[in-house]
């Protein structure tokens, strides 16, 4: 009898840890009722149609919209709020948050204890927040439609997808549109931010205090600025697209021991990049094309090494106000320059004349705008005669001194539509 009984008690436990699939319809509360009566492990799939919300999930199970349930908030607070681990919502389309920055009213947000959270292919659709990951560890976020608010000024609206204390997270493959930033990051570290989309927002990354991550084949397009990395280091920063973006492609802001490689920054406007108070930084095989100004940097940015590079059709390749000569070449091989005119004699790819992209006149207008109307003076052009005679003349600034004839151009993966 004791034998039956822990049999049967064995049995019994079994088929109370069975996972339910729920088949919800959108009448009423039920879907409300459905999340208080599920068990972990369970998966709760929508009919189509749209649903009251906002809701909360406190056990670790599937919410699946199947690509046609829509859940709609009342415009207070986030319309769907996660508060345990393991939880997957996917295929739902998410609209109607509230409007209060200081909350972050989200159409999805994971919270502390939300570790290990799936958002993947939902569209968030006129929510302040699109995905808030809050202080959520190892979040996938994968494959969501998001766009913001118009309703605001830009800087008044919220962002695509913010992460914020939330080590190990993972976005990749989103299309994010309006709003004010498509990603911001604060105070994270372990991330890896891959092959997203985002268009007509302030920043398309916005990059704070987090260490350690990868920025890697993402597009900006027609952004304020692409990719703004900032007091962070150890970032690598490979195969992004910066096409129009209308102030910079990318901007390094106290950001040290960061890679910089593969990218595309192309018909911009103020400036490819600008690199302020970073040092330690390497800038190898980009295309820096059809902006204002090619690379700026300043504020003491030291130690940067730049090699394989194009400047290609920029109005001015470099600026650098500095007293000391900056060699931008590495072990003999430095970077293509589309307005130097050389020879390779040799034949070995590296033109025989070092380039110079600065020259006195340029430092002068620089510190002194208003001598922009001495430029066709006669005395300009002899100074501009005498240094290219004497090159001695020449102040401190960048120099090429093995600069290549041939542009060695990225090619970036190409991103498609989910």
């Amino acid at each position: 009898m004791l034998r039956l009984l822990a049999f049967l008690l064995v049995i019994s436990s079994a088929a109370t840890a069975v996972a339910r699939d729920w088949q919800v319809v959108p009448e009423g509360d039920a879907l409300a009722i459905t999340l208080e009566q599920a068990e972990a492990g369970d998966i709760i799939r929508l009919a189509p149609g749209t649903y009251q919300g906002p809701i909360e999930i406190n056990v670790p199970l599937v919410l699946d919209g199947l690509g046609h349930a829509h859940i709609k908030g009342n415009e207070i607070g986030s319309v769907i709020v996660v508060n345990a681990k393991d939880v997957t919502v996917r295929g739902v389309t998410v609209t109607g948050s509230g409007s209060d920055r200081e909350n972050r009213d989200a159409g999805i947000i994971t919270g502390k204890g939300a570790d290990r959270a799936l958002i993947e292919n939902n569209i968030l659709l006129g929510n302040l927040v699109g995905v808030d990951i809050h202080g959520t560890k190892n979040a996938l976020v994968q494959h969501n439609k998001i766009e913001g608010r118009l309703d605001h000024r830009m800087n008044d609206r919220g962002n695509g997808i913010y992460v914020w204390n939330a080590t190990g997270s993972k976005v990749i493959g989103n299309d994010i549109r309006y709003g004010r930033d498509g990603i911001f990051v604060n105070t994270s570290k372990k991330n890896e931010f891959t092959g997203n989309r985002m268009r007509d927002l302030r920043f398309a990354i916005h990059y704070m205090h987090a260490n350690n991550s990868i920025v890697r084949n993402n597009v900006s397009l027609g952004n304020h600025l692409g990719y703004a990395i900032m007091y962070s280091d150890n970032v690598v920063i490979e195969g992004n697209l910066s096409r129009g973006d209308r102030d910079h492609g990318i901007m390094l802001n106290y950001t040290n021991k960061s890679t910089v490689l593969g990218n595309r920054i192309e018909e911009g406007g103020e400036k490819c990049v600008f690199i302020y108070n970073a040092h330690k930084n390497d800038f190898s095989r980009n295309l820096f094309s059809q902006c204002q100004i090619g690379i700026h940097f300043t504020a003491g940015s030291e130690r940067n090494s730049f090699v394989s590079n194009a400047f290609v059709s920029n109005r001015t390749q470099v600026k650098y106000v500095g007293s000391k000569w900056v060699d931008w070449s590495v072990d003999g091989k430095g970077n293509y320059w589309s307005d130097h005119a050389a020879f390779d004699l040799d034949g070995n790819g590296i033109a025989d004349a070092a380039y110079r992209p600065n020259d006195i006149m340029d430092h002068v207008l620089w510190t002194q705008p208003a001598a922009k109307s001495l430029l066709g003076s006669p005395a300009v052009q002899l100074i501009r005669w005498s240094q290219s005679a004497f090159p001695a003349l020449l102040p401190g600034g960048v120099v090429d001194r093995a600069p290549l004839m041939q542009p060695d151009l990225p090619t970036l993966t190409q991103w498609e539509e989910n």
